[in-house]
């Protein structure tokens, strides 16, 4: 018996030393993971499963890209003009056979709120009918004071000249907001305005009024308010003219405009409220028909590399949307053949040109641009970088070309009147 109890008494105290003794080896008393390639109990080999790496996130607009033909791709570097109140043979070609990417309108476009909203949505329609999977741009030049484009039924807005004087940037942002009310209402997505010209020189003879102000403070600071005020209302600002027509004696509508100033002139003045646009988020530059001999004495600014690239995207590093005047004004057309430009100035770093007139220019530009790519001046991937840019812009601005209702004239009217009674401007 008591044999026995001593044998038990053994065989606990063992049990405990090897109990012990793995405690030791392995503190925490956590079961060790099975080491990488070692054996099984058959004598095979186990391996671990390789962990499985993580899909890259697909970018919508680079498939988007992939799915667009060389035609729709250049239709998206143009916006044009059209004749008339009503879409004629033309503008339809434009749409349907040239997949333009937007229209520009005038005052010779827009008769009365009616007929206006009537012809942006038969645009659109017709875009919709041609399967086009791209929305249109429709842009306007709405700055108020002499540059209007809304109907008579609308209250005056005052010049941008009246309201730097008012010196209220809660001001300019509702004088945006107010503009943008009326463009979003008509279905329109695009203003190229605020004019961020500094009106250094009196005598000038196109900006002027159009300018807050003469000097770059108040210019940057009204202009980036007005600028926020037409993006709260889905419309997108187009700031202008790059990289400052303030000091000019000549309408770049009609000649071309010569500014000698240097580089270090154009960073303490005519840059400066665009390089605080471009900081305050700006998603497209409008480049300006002059010729600047001490930066480039060959190409005026609105097709060359040194203003538009080296300057406005690297030095400035603006990287959204570069859109040109409009490439049937004198400045351009008295001077140089409008395709060759047209295809200059994508080279240049631009993105879409502006063809404000003229049916047979608009097909010259295109068949322009169209053999450039075919024939490599213009490469494949300078081609989808450009769109891709124009692309982003219309999926940030959630374009559509679903019909509009048309704006609310009385309530717009009745806001703008109040505002401008607040700061004595009525």
């Amino acid at each position: 018996m008591r044999y026995a109890l001593r044998v038990c008494l053994l065989v606990i105290l063992s049990v405990g030393l090897m109990v012990g003794c793995s405690s030791q080896n392995n503190p925490s008393g956590m079961v060790k993971p099975t080491p990488s390639n070692s054996q099984d109990p058959q004598g095979g080999e186990v391996t671990e499963p390789t962990p499985t790496e993580p899909s890259e996130l697909t970018d919508p607009i680079k498939e988007q890209l992939k799915t667009l033909s060389t035609a729709e791709k250049v239709g998206q570097l143009v916006l044009v003009g059209m004749e008339g109140t009503k879409p004629d043979s033309s503008a339809l070609e434009l749409i349907e056979t040239y997949q333009v990417g937007g229209f520009i309108f005038y005052k010779d476009n827009i008769k009365d709120s009616a007929s206006a909203l009537s012809l942006f949505n038969e645009l659109k329609l017709a875009n919709v009918n041609a399967d086009h999977s791209i929305p249109l741009f429709m842009s306007v030049d709405e700055e108020g004071g002499r540059v209007t484009r809304m109907p008579k039924e609308f209250t005056k807005v005052p010049t941008a000249a009246k309201i730097g004087e008012a010196g209220s940037t809660e001001l300019a942002n509702g004088i945006g907001q107010a503009i943008g009310t009326q463009l979003s209402g008509f279905g329109l997505n695009m203003d190229f305005a605020p004019v961020l010209d500094v009106n250094s020189n009196p005598d000038n003879p196109v900006i002027g009024d159009r300018s807050y102000g003469d000097t770059a403070e108040i210019v940057s600071e009204m202009g980036i308010a007005a600028m926020k005020g037409l993006d709260s209302q889905g419309v997108v600002p187009v700031v202008k003219h790059f990289p400052g027509h303030g000091d000019t004696s000549v309408d770049s509508h009609l000649g071309l405009p010569v500014v000698n100033h240097g580089i270090d002139r154009l960073r303490n003045l005519e840059l400066r409220p665009f390089k605080d646009a471009i900081a305050e988020g700006v998603d497209v530059v409008m480049i300006a028909h002059l010729l600047m001999p001490k930066l480039d004495p060959d190409h005026p600014a609105s097709f060359s590399k040194i203003v538009i690239n080296d300057l406005l995207r690297e030095e400035l590093g603006f990287e959204g949307v570069v859109i040109s005047d409009d490439m049937t004004m004198g400045a351009i057309a008295e001077h140089y053949e409008i395709g060759e430009v047209a295809v200059q100035f994508i080279q240049a770093g631009g993105n879409i040109v502006l063809i404000g007139h003229d049916y047979e220019k608009e097909r010259a530009v295109i068949n322009a641009l169209t053999e450039a790519v075919e024939q490599g001046t213009i490469s494949e991937d300078m081609l989808d970088e450009r769109v891709y840019a124009i692309l982003k812009l219309k999926q940030k601005y959630q374009l559509s070309d679903e019909p509009a209702k048309g704006p609310d004239v009385k309530e717009i009217n009745a806001e703008l009147s109040r505002l401008l009674k607040d700061y004595g401007l009525k």
